[in-house]
């Protein structure tokens, strides 16, 4: 009997690699995590220009600028180094891209290719959507109505001006000069608070696309909202009023039947007595009548019959007055009434509050559009939609295309699960002539798209997984029309993550609970691993919970100071602590051979709360080189509120708080002792007074004075970013603030200065305006952590994790579930193929059928995508990853992350005894933990990499190419690449 053959991960990644570079054929690529998606893409870019295609013919949409220059970089490397290679280590090259021995002429073709690349006008495109956007408007402004030397807003400057656009609607609303713009904000700030105002506004943003065209179609606002009224069975002028007005008429109402059951509820038991009052008492109320009739009281009338919830009450009547004929019958007829009331009352709110917001929504995009048309902005959605109008002009859209360098070829698709309906539309559109039958030129064009809808987590930008499926589905059918070549390509076989891990992973996702949108097919989600023998860990750690508190006796004095419990500090703690432990105890990762660095280790949350400054203190604390959070509020920062602090005392010296801020601060450095001895007593003088006249008493003060009073002088007549440069650079104020924060407060301080550039840039240079602006803007700063974050901890997260991996990683936010909070909601009939209407319900208790439709679906999408979003965090790691968690008083969620990892790994690996009390003393805990573990028996990674690179020599730095492993077949070997 023989053998059964050895699995070959390696040989099977390397034929599909082969498959999805094949230039004859349009291929979908559907990748796993860490299979290799850039290599493939950069092989297919290559593949086409083999095949003899112009670079200039080939368009490669990328989702992001690092990526498009890491596929650049990629490229560029290839291609310099076939054009420097000998013929052997060429040919190795090119059979490993082609699968065949190459020919004379394919070498000379490779060694030109890289001068090809270099001299096609502009260089191979390789953008972004929207800077691909950009350029095509760039050159098409004309044809696209838009203003020739339009700028492009960032994201500060957009939120700016939308900022602006809703003060001019809200003003304009308030003046009373639009009666119809001032009723629709009336309507809308009697649904929600303030808060929940500005969170409105923000949704209208994100949705403006679609709000826009639906607000193009005939009949405008009032259309819509016909069509939202038509959708809810609300008639034309019905109100909420207008229904509770109806449901409290005599005419409406059982009222004989409604007074029998009052008598019989007055012989039974005191709840049955306060029923029937009740109830008669509304009776009694005139039925019209506004601030006492039955219209004002009709909420406690109804919950007579009704539980909060709107369901009819389990017992209407005791069995006494049940007793009597009809009595149960009466009761359960009006609340069934009531009921439908309810819903009837529920869709006139909706139909009443969607208008309303569709009226403030349309003039707030008008103005806002108006503000950029006047300004020639646009924003990153304008380039999007604009391209998007261009190509679906049936009159310009073929010269368009002809006009993109003689015309597209081939377009490639990178992260295509990230991309929304309408760049799918662009993509659809500029490949159209692709499928449109024989043309001029006998060429074949191709479609190529490589994306992972296990991975799709950008909902906030509205991309869909499902959007993935159904543009295979429509360019299968439109290559497959014209006898095209169509191949759909899986990878699964994983070259990041070790056999471990990956088990791991399987496991979570193996039950439904927790495959549920994360594999679209229901189908098993399985990695093959390519890093056999090399060693991995999986641990999940016991939770840290709420300690147990000690009740004071009774009657003691509230004087004794008690600490305040914190599991997640706790947990901060003991990361920390692993983590010193790890880089600084020479701990051995032994699947390299080598002690860990700090560069290896990462820590990802879901969300951005106290638990990150917390732990980046305790690793600072520490002695941990850390890289200090992804993303940060610059206003937030010690450092940017020391200089806004000396802002703010330069427009009003009179502000002796402020002022003592400044002094105590690292700008002026008076100690407390000194703060307190001028401050105290100085009588009613002011503190800025009381320094300007004890100047002279010492040295501190005299420093003080001289600073402040010299930039006091120039503050009226100098641009923000001079005055601050100086404060920074001559004034040494850069160096005191370092010396006071540490290092990482050169970030904060960098981009306050290159905020206060660009604010002189758009605007009048000032200083209240500057800190006005800086204020009200809440500037996020956005940091680019590389793949091992400069040798430092990286702690960000799983968003912005995203493309990125780590060695060990560090999963601490686990046990909290994302809220649902209240959006505009989305009503689509795809039967009737009738576009999506807008429904807004301001709160849950006001849902009527198809609105609650809608938020459980919207519910359902969240919590999809928060799955998604967790196999995302457990596929960053490469060789270790730790689960662990923090909750409060209140039990988690069932369906958190935590338990789902829990459950996965209920029948895998192994328990042991977890405990830190070693560590944290009396903060630590101890519980069981689950381990899963391979160990190390191949070589290590480090060699075997070397070795591989060792095998052709590399004549540009960074480009290696795998040797080829023996086999007995006579076919060339294929070997993939990471």
């Amino acid at each position: 009997m023989s053998a059964a053959p050895r699995p070959d991960p390696a040989g099977e990644a390397a034929r599909a690699q082969l498959r999805a570079a094949d230039p004859q054929a349009s291929v979908w690529v559907a990748a796993s995590a860490g299979t290799g998606k850039t290599k493939v893409l950069t092989d297919r870019v290559l593949s086409l220009l083999l095949s003899g295609t112009d670079p200039g013919r080939i368009l490669c949409l990328t989702f992001t600028k690092a990526a498009a220059a890491e596929m650049a970089n990629r490229v560029a490397e290839r291609l310099a180094a076939w054009a420097a290679a000998d013929d052997a280590k060429l040919d190795e090259a090119l059979c490993e891209l082609t699968g065949r021995d190459p020919d004379d002429e394919r070498r000379r073709l490779a060694r030109r290719l890289f001068a090809r690349v270099l001299d096609t006008p502009g260089g191979m495109k390789i953008q972004t959507l929207h800077a691909f956007c950009q350029s095509l408007l760039r050159r098409f402004p004309l044809e696209a109505a838009i203003a020739p030397h339009f700028e492009v807003l960032d994201e500060r400057s957009a939120a700016e001006l939308m900022t602006d656009a809703r003060e001019a609607v809200l003003g304009r609303a308030r003046d009373g000069d639009d009666a119809a713009l001032a009723a629709a904000l009336a309507g809308v700030t009697a649904q929600v608070a303030e808060p929940e105002f500005a969170e409105l506004m923000r949704a209208l943003t994100l949705e403006r696309g679609r709000i826009e065209r639906l607000l193009a179609r005939p009949g405008g606002v009032a259309g819509v909202v016909a069509a939202v009224r038509r959708l809810l069975g609300v008639a034309p002028g019905e109100t909420a009023e207008s229904v509770r007005e109806a449901a409290c008429a005599d005419a409406a109402l059982d009222l004989l039947g409604l007074r029998l059951a009052v008598a019989a509820l007055g012989q039974g038991t005191k709840t049955d007595k306060a029923r029937g009052g009740a109830i008669a008492a509304w009776l009694a109320e005139p039925a019209l009548r506004q601030a006492q009739g039955r219209v004002a009281r009709f909420d406690d009338y109804r919950r007579c019959f009704l539980t909060k919830d709107g369901a009819v009450l389990d017992r209407l009547a005791t069995k006494q007055p049940a007793a009597v004929p009809g009595v149960i019958e009466v009761l359960g007829s009006e609340a069934e009434r009531l009921i439908a009331v309810g819903e009837r009352l529920n869709a006139a709110t909706i139909a009443e509050a969607t208008a309303a917001l569709l009226g403030l929504g349309a003039a707030l995009l008008g103005t806002y559009e108006r503000h950029k048309t006047a300004r020639a902005r646009l924003d990153y959605d304008d380039l999007v939609l604009a391209a998007l109008a261009l190509l679906e002009r049936p009159d310009m859209a073929p010269w368009v295309l002809f006009k993109l360098d003689g015309g597209l070829d081939h377009i490639l698709i990178d992260e295509a699960q990230d991309t929304n309906p309408e760049q799918w539309q662009i993509v659809a559109a500029l490949a159209e002539e692709f499928f449109a039958g024989a043309g001029a030129r006998d060429a074949v064009r191709t479609v190529f798209a490589v994306g992972d809808a296990k991975q799709s987590i950008f909902s906030f930008q509205r991309a869909d997984p499902a959007g993935f499926e159904r543009m295979r589905a429509h360019f299968k059918d439109r290559v497959t029309r014209i006898d095209g070549r169509w191949d759909e390509v899986p990878l699964n076989v994983s070259f990041r993550s070790t056999p471990a891990v990956l088990a791991a992973v399987d496991a979570v996702f193996a039950r439904d609970t927790a495959r549920d949108g994360v594999a679209l097919d229901g189908q098993p989600i399985v990695h093959r691993p390519d890093r056999a023998g090399q060693a991995g860990l999986v641990e999940l750690w016991p939770p840290v919970g709420p300690r147990p508190v000690d009740e004071p006796a009774p009657w003691t004095p509230p004087t004794e100071r008690r600490a305040a419990d914190s599991p997640h500090g706790r947990l901060a703690r003991l990361i920390a602590g692993r983590i010193a432990a790890m880089v600084g105890g020479g701990e051995h990762l032994a699947s390299r051979d080598r002690p860990v660095r700090p560069g290896d280790v990462m820590v990802l949350v879901r969300r951005r709360t106290a638990f990150l400054e917390e732990l980046v203190r305790e690793l600072k604390q520490r002695g941990v080189p850390v890289a200090g959070v992804d993303r940060m509020v610059l206003t937030d920062q010690i450092a940017v509120m020391d200089l806004v602090a000396l802002g703010q005392f330069l427009l009003l010296p009179e502000d002796d708080l402020t002022l003592a801020t400044v002094l105590r601060g690292p700008l002026v450095g008076l100690g407390e002792d000194a703060l307190f001895d001028l401050a105290q007593p100085r009588g009613d003088r002011r503190l800025w007074h009381e320094l300007r006249r004890r100047r002279g008493d010492n040295a501190a003060f005299a420093g003080a004075d001289e600073l402040l009073a010299g930039l006091l002088a120039r503050a009226d007549f100098v641009p923000p970013y001079e005055l601050y440069a100086d404060l920074l650079g001559r004034l040494g104020g850069r160096r005191a603030l370092l010396a006071r924060l540490g290092p990482e407060a050169a970030d904060p301080i960098d981009e306050f200065m290159n905020l206060a550039l660009g604010y002189e840039r758009g605007h009048a240079p000032s200083l209240q305006g500057f800190l006005h602006w800086l204020a009200a803007g809440a500037v996020e700063v956005k940091r680019e952590l590389d793949q091992d974050g400069g040798g430092r901890v990286r702690v960000m997260t799983v968003h912005g994790a995203k493309g990125l991996q780590a060695p060990i990683v560090f999963l601490p936010d686990t046990m909290q579930t994302p809220q649902h909070p209240a959006r505009l909601l989305w009503h689509e009939d795809r039967a009737e193929r009738a576009p999506a209407l807008p429904l807004w319900s301001p709160r849950v208790a006001c849902d009527e059928a198809r609105a609650a439709a809608a938020r459980e679906h919207h519910r359902r999408a969240d919590r999809r995508e928060y799955r998604r979003l967790l196999y995302v965090a457990l596929t960053r790691a490469e060789d270790r990853l730790y689960v662990c968690g923090w909750h409060g008083r209140k039990a988690p969620p069932d369906d958190c992350w935590y338990k789902l990892i829990e459950r996965g790994l209920a029948d895998a690996g192994e328990a042991f005894d977890f405990e830190c009390m070693d560590e944290l003393g009396t903060d630590g805990w101890a519980g069981a933990g689950r381990r899963l573990a391979n160990p190390q028996t191949a070589k290590p990674r480090a060699e075997e990499e070397a070795a591989r690179a060792a095998a052709i020599e590399s004549p540009l730095p960074g480009w290696a190419v795998r040797a080829p492993e023996p086999e007995p077949s006579p076919a060339r070997p294929l070997a993939p690449s990471r």
